[in-house]
């Protein structure tokens, strides 16, 4: 993979994947439930009005429709998870998680047929880290890099 941008702070997280998804008509987000749940709401509080689903690590059958609400987006009611657009959120490459790779491939060409758009979205490097780059057949991927603070009177 080759590097097309470079951007600070959190806009240089949705800005991007509010462009590589802006022709996509229903985009699913594959990860794991809690630590990926809220950055799959955070992705898609900037696409929404668009349809979209969140699979908790590989459970097709378990998909969530991802819905604009009074206290922003949050996951409601089953939905079928078939999508033009998978992203595939980097909680799931964690060592500790134990998702495959290949298992997350054959999910990502389940949600799409075969022919979406698939989108990996990672903190630290997460995917290069764990191999996952040579085996998800991946057409973007969105890395950051987190530096913390912490600060104290």
């Amino acid at each position: 993979m080759k590097l097309v941008s470079k951007a600070p702070a959190l806009g240089g997280i949705l800005n991007p994947f509010k462009e590589l998804v802006k022709d996509s008509k229903k985009i699913t987000f594959i990860g794991t439930p809690g630590f990926c749940t809220p950055f799959a709401e955070l992705l898609a509080f900037v696409i929404r009005g668009k349809e979209m689903a969140f699979i908790p690590n590989l459970n097709f059958e378990k998909a969530k429709k991802i819905e604009f609400t009074s206290h922003g987006m949050q996951l409601t009611k089953d939905t079928d998870p078939k999508a033009d657009t998978v992203v595939v959120l980097g909680g799931l490459a964690m060592p500790k998680i134990g998702v495959d790779a290949g298992e997350i491939k054959k999910l990502a060409e389940r949600i799409t047929d075969g022919k979406g758009l698939k989108i990996g979205v990672c903190f630290m490097g997460i995917f290069e880290k764990s191999g996952w780059l040579d085996i998800v057949d991946f057409d973007y991927v969105i890395n950051s890099t987190i530096e913390n603070e912490l600060w104290k009177k």
